[in-house]
C-alpha cells in the first residue's frame, strides 16, 4: 500500500519546529517542502539544495498533505 511507504518519513516532535510535521526528524517541515514545490521548484532542485532529503521524502510530504486535506473535507461535512 502506498501510504505504508510514507510511514515514518513524517515525524512530529513537540520541541522541533513548533511541533509541525517534519521530514524524518530533520528540521525541514512538510510546509517547507510544499512551499518550495508551490514556488515552482522541482523535486530534483529541492534535493540539490537539501541533499539530506530523498525523493521519497517529497512524495511523503505530498501524501501527508493530501491525506490531511481528505480528512478536513470530512470534518467540514459533519
Amino acid at each position: 500500500m502506498e501510504s505504508e511507504q510514507h510511514i515514518g518519513r513524517i515525524t512530529l516532535e513537540p520541541g522541533k519546529r513548533g511541533g509541525r510535521p517534519c521530514i524524518r526528524g530533520l528540521r525541514i517541515t512538510v510546509y517547507d517542502v510544499l512551499s518550495w514545490l508551490s514556488q515552482g521548484q522541482t523535486a530534483a532542485e529541492i534535493i540539490e539544495d537539501y541533499p539530506e532529503l530523498e525523493a521519497a521524502d517529497i512524495q511523503a510530504a505530498l501524501h501527508f498533505a493530501a491525506e490531511r486535506e481528505h480528512r478536513m473535507a470530512f470534518v467540514g461535512q459533519a
